[in-house]
């Protein structure tokens, strides 16, 4: 992947698709909750409007993200998307908070009368959310965009929350129906179940995202995989050290390695070369490969993976 690449017209496509959702779904719960007193569905309705805001930092982050790389910024703007992950995470853990606080007051106010087309909107917010969860997935992960999959969880949440709220407003229909009052507070202890899922997508989606920016490593499995690729190189005599980490929807490497010492210029290079070409060709993500020689001789080898030069 190039960093002039950027994100492809399929993930652009994909989070405009999401905002527009978001804006329709917001608008019918908040109507049909004010309208028809649903705790569940306002509490949901009040989410979406966070999702709207979600949906459009991740669109502009990852219109920022797909930038080139600049005099300022020598790496890239891939951790601009990383940044859109996190503002994803924080709204979502206040609409977690809020939809809580709401569902408790609930409990403790008469209960509404339950309506089926609460229960109609509900249904059609848990189909909707559920089939953008899964088409916005596919694309954030092909692409490898942090920014997307970030939404793609935050429609997951929303899934949890339009089946919550089914489950809650159907069991107030059954209780109305039946003569069960107890079940009429289906509604809004939905909400609280609810609002525990979002706030644990939430801690996951922040967790990912402050690793990225506390520059953490890529997994060891895949460092494995670099080094298997650097020592089939039959001129590198030793790893001296390797590092990668991710920025935003790319990969970069950092390599330092022992050849011989009285190698000439041209020959370290093109051993340099060689080794970027390998780890890019079997790599799609990562975009930049940073090599330092170090002088190798005999008597002076380890033989083993170390962090010095």
């Amino acid at each position: 992947m190039n960093l002039n690449q950027g994100h492809s017209v399929a993930s652009i496509m994909a989070i405009w698709i999401s905002l527009f959702s978001n804006i329709v779904l917001t608008v019918l719960k908040l109507i049909v909750g004010f309208v028809f007193k649903s705790p569940v569905l306002l509490a949901d309705g009040f989410h979406n409007a966070g999702d709207v805001v979600a949906s459009a930092a991740a669109l502009t982050s990852m219109r920022i993200s797909k930038l080139p790389a600049d005099e300022d910024h020598p790496y890239g703007h891939g951790k601009a998307e990383v940044i859109g992950s996190s503002i994803v995470a924080i709204i979502l853990g206040l609409a977690a908070i809020y939809i809580a606080f709401e569902a408790v007051m609930a409990l403790f106010e008469e209960p509404a009368t339950a309506s089926k087309i609460a229960l109609l909107t509900a249904v059609i917010s848990f189909v909707w959310k559920y089939v953008l969860y899964i088409y916005t997935m596919r694309v954030g992960k092909k692409e490898n965009s942090k920014g997307l999959i970030a939404t793609a969880y935050d429609h997951l949440a929303d899934v949890y929350a339009s089946l919550a709220a089914v489950v809650g407003i159907g069991l107030a229909l059954l209780g109305d129906s039946y003569g069960i009052p107890l079940l009429a507070y289906g509604d809004p202890i939905a909400g609280i179940v609810v609002s525990v899922l979002v706030f644990r997508l939430a801690i996951e989606i922040g967790k990912e995202s402050m690793d990225i920016l506390m520059e953490k490593s890529v997994s060891d499995d895949r460092l494995a995989a670099f080094e298997m690729i650097i020592r089939s190189v039959p001129e590198v005599k030793r790893i001296d050290r390797l590092r990668a980490r991710e920025h935003g929807h790319y990969v970069l490497v950092d390599i330092r390695i022992g050849v011989t010492g009285d190698m000439t210029v041209q020959e370290g290079h093109t051993i340099s070369s060689r080794i970027r070409n390998l780890i890019k060709e079997q790599n799609e993500d990562v975009d930049e490969v940073l090599i330092h020689l170090n002088p190798w001789y005999p008597e002076n080898d380890s033989g083993i993976l170390t962090n010095e030069e």
